[in-house]
């Protein structure tokens, strides 16, 4: 059995698992963000509570970077773990082994293991949230990049400019990485905000965009049809390079299962290999994904 985590900057969610499917939820506490004592508190009263064995690991999901080569860990939002060796320093803490994985990472695995791309063997994990994330599993074990980075499809000049559908041509928008034109400042909720806006000057949320175009509202429509293929194009690229069986969508867009579907036909249209089946997927897990990745990192570091 193992304690896990799911860390955000508002609240830290506990469980225990006993397998890679089977959690035990033990509740949330709120995150301390300052104070690195407090925050070791809180998982300890969680391993504690969840009468883990003496040396029975704790796995942790993260909204941050993991460092696979030093361990350190870039979490802007968590002050008091931004810059550590945030699994040495917790496992010299709680006397027990600590393995940390992004959050996307996290999600991948929980999608592999257990979710859609259950049985698959190589598994890219789409996140369409606020902004564009994704993970990679390849045999069950995530694939950690240098520097902790990898399936960051999110980021790169890469958003086309000239398009087969209103506008036909428009410009590459800022990304808070400090780039332009990136995959995430259209594919995520902010992005087709912004498309819907660029198109019709019009402020929407996203899920309002969503829910119109269901409904047959024309400018949504348009919105939707240059979302669709702008968003396409590079995670056609993605699907080209690391050859997944599968490509689970998570995040606020992924409950959408018409728009998945939209978006997996024109990038089954754009990929080399060609399918009869369905590639690009509604994800099973949103709640627990964190937590079940979580579980699903432990056992497949202890099992490596």
């Amino acid at each position: 059995m193992m304690t896990c985590f799911d860390i955000g900057g508002s609240n830290i969610k506990a469980a225990t698992a006993t397998g890679p499917e089977t959690l035990h939820n033990l509740g949330r506490a709120v995150t301390p963000l300052l104070d690195f004592d407090a925050f070791v508190g809180v998982i300890a009263d969680f391993v504690a509570a969840g009468r883990a064995a003496d040396g029975a690991p704790v796995a942790i999901s993260i909204t941050g970077v993991v460092d696979p080569q030093t361990g350190i860990a870039t979490v802007a939002n968590i002050p008091c773990i931004d810059g550590r060796n945030l699994a040495g320093d917790l496992s010299a803490r709680l006397g027990r082994p600590v393995f940390v994985a992004n959050d996307a990472d996290c999600f991948a695995l929980a999608e592999a293991h257990a979710g859609a791309g259950k049985g698959h063997g190589v598994v890219f994990g789409a996140i369409l949230g606020t902004g564009v994330g994704g993970g990679i599993v390849v045999d069950g074990r995530v694939l950690r990049g240098a520097g902790g980075i990898a399936g960051e499809w999110g980021h790169g000049t890469i958003v086309a400019t000239d398009v087969s559908v209103k506008p036909f041509h428009l410009p590459h928008f800022p990304c808070g990485c400090g780039q332009k034109g990136c995959a995430d400042t259209i594919g995520g909720a902010r992005g087709m905000e912004r498309l819907h806006t660029h198109l019709h000057g019009v402020d929407l949320p996203s899920l309002a965009i969503v829910e119109a175009w269901m409904g047959g509202e024309a400018t949504a429509a348009e919105t939707i049809d240059l979302y669709v293929e702008l968003l396409a194009q590079p995670l056609a690229l993605v699907v080209n390079v690391v050859g997944p069986d599968i490509v689970p969508v998570g995040g606020g867009l992924g409950n959408s299962a018409a728009l998945v579907e939209r978006l997996d036909v024109a990038v089954r249209q754009r990929i080399l290999r060609k399918l009869g089946r369905s590639l690009v997927v509604p994800a099973q897990f949103s709640v627990d994904a964190g937590l079940l990745g979580a579980a699903n990192l432990g056992f497949s570091e202890m099992t490596a």
